[in-house]
């Protein structure tokens, strides 16, 4: 397992990073154990006295902590940018809501009295992505933290400056040592971490392979985990939606982070009656965009993460058209240095394509004409993925309707598939199990415990 910073927009490597000795793994597990131990003993507003310091460190230093995310994994400065300020958020967000959430919760039995009180279940460990460096992060840390819990991270190989830029922070705000540790670690080191009987509880966010391995880890350890892991989204259109305004949504649920989102629409699906106005729309706005160094404010597509991300990307279109898909445009590496990709469309993707049950991950479209409401719906759940979704149209009782038959954790009415610090986020089927951000996410690893109180004379 390499960590290394490679400057994506024009290949340049910039930094290599030595991963953990097996002595150096077992201090960081042993300095989390005793972490736990006093962090635990923490009160609320104790824990959240660090980690909305750590949120308002993020605020205080947006273009410092955004330029690594740019410089790693080629993600738009503005887009950057706005990851800090949304990570930032989450981590306020729970430093404000996590009592109230993790309140005992007061039962009413036929006699006697009962609660159910929340426990933080120890040390957990997270396996996280490279598109989102630091948002990754903070929705695993910041309610795990504030419900008592700490962390142990293993980031993407690619992003190394910018989960030591995440483990700084938290030591700037004040935490004990072990309370978030960031591991430089190999695969092997990863199985290890997953069967060490002090860890308690595994999160993972990545392809539906790496959930696989790792949720089977998990499971032959019986050790509770979350995995949210890929999606192919559905992004629907209705005769009636607002066209205009749609395709400005398109493009942004499309390109958000060149394409490189669990949640970017993925699977446009039209009615036919808008369908090749849409089309002409799209590709439109599709060319219009302008590829180029990702720190420069008039670039509007940047690079891939990596080659290797692209090189996969183009194969993946290659073979699509190889079995009947139509490339309305794009297909192709931009002639300039870097890994860039030009934005690209593909139609007429039968059944038994590849590229119909394949993920994109980049900037790929693939388009599809239906005859009417039902059919969307219809081809929308046709999918072994189920992250997210959205519906297009003025008749918003219609949209909310169409959204309760979408198989997915997760539907938009009028707006792309998106996440805020108060929305629940998570799928189904290959898309993973468990939620996190909201209310919900601070409830993956606690201990729901049962406390009973009888008179001692009353019967069994």
């Amino acid at each position: 397992m390499t960590y290394q910073s490679v400057n994506p927009s024009d290949g340049k490597t910039l930094h290599t990073f030595e991963p953990l000795t097996d002595p150096q793994l077992e201090l960081a597990i042993a300095t989390a154990v005793t972490g736990f131990e006093s962090w635990r003993k923490l009160t609320f507003a104790a824990r959240a006295t660090i980690v909305a310091k750590a949120a308002s460190i993020m605020r205080g230093q947006v273009e410092a902590l955004a330029r690594p995310v740019t410089l790693e994994m080629g993600k738009l400065i503005a887009e950057a940018r706005a990851e800090v300020v949304l990570s930032a958020d989450i981590l306020a967000y729970y430093a404000t809501h996590a009592e109230q959430f993790l309140a005992p919760a007061h039962l009413t039995p036929s006699s006697g009295a009962a609660d159910v009180e929340s426990a933080p279940f120890g040390v957990l460990f997270g396996v996280q992505p490279w598109n989102f460096p630091y948002y990754q992060l903070a929705r695993f840390a910041g309610p795990n933290l504030m419900a008592g819990n700490v962390v142990m991270v293993k980031h993407a190989g690619c992003v190394p400056q910018c989960a030591l830029a995440f483990e700084k922070l938290w030591r700037d705000a004040g935490a004990p040592p072990g309370v978030y540790t960031n591991l430089f670690i190999s695969y092997d080191q990863v199985n290890r971490v997953i069967d060490d009987p002090r860890i308690k509880g595994v999160a993972l966010t990545g392809s539906v392979e790496a959930g696989k391995l790792v949720a089977a880890r998990a499971g032959q350890n019986l050790k509770k985990s979350t995995m949210e892991l890929g999606g192919s989204d559905a992004f629907i259109v209705l005769e009636d939606a607002d066209l205009d305004k749609t395709v400005e949504w398109a493009v942004w649920g499309k390109m958000n982070n060149t394409g490189q989102c669990c949640v970017a629409a993925k699977r446009f699906i039209v009615v036919e009656p808008l369908a090749e106005r849409f089309l002409a729309k799209f590709r439109a706005a599709l060319t219009a965009l302008v590829p180029g160094d990702p720190m420069d404010p008039k670039t509007t597509i940047g690079p891939l993460s990596t080659e290797s991300a692209l090189v996969n990307l183009l194969d993946q279109v290659r073979r699509a058209v190889a079995k009947g898909a139509t490339l309305v445009m794009g297909g192709l590496r931009i002639d300039r240095p870097g890994s860039f990709m030009q934005p690209t469309i593909l139609t007429d993707i039968a059944p038994g394509n590849p590229a119909f049950r394949e993920e994109f991950f980049g900037p790929v479209a693939l388009f599809f004409r239906v005859k009417d409401e039902e059919a969307a719906i219809a081809l929308a759940n046709d999918s072994e993925f189920g992250l997210g979704g959205c519906v297009f149209t003025k008749d918003v009782a219609r949209g909310r309707r169409i959204a309760s038959r979408i198989d997915t954790g997760m539907m938009f009415v009028n707006h792309p598939t998106w996440t805020t610090p108060d929305l629940p986020f998570g799928g189904i089927k290959n898309s993973g199990y468990g939620r996190e951000l909201s209310s919900l996410g601070i409830q993956e690893f606690v201990n729901k415990k049962l406390v009973r109180v009888a008179a001692i004379t009353d019967p069994a």
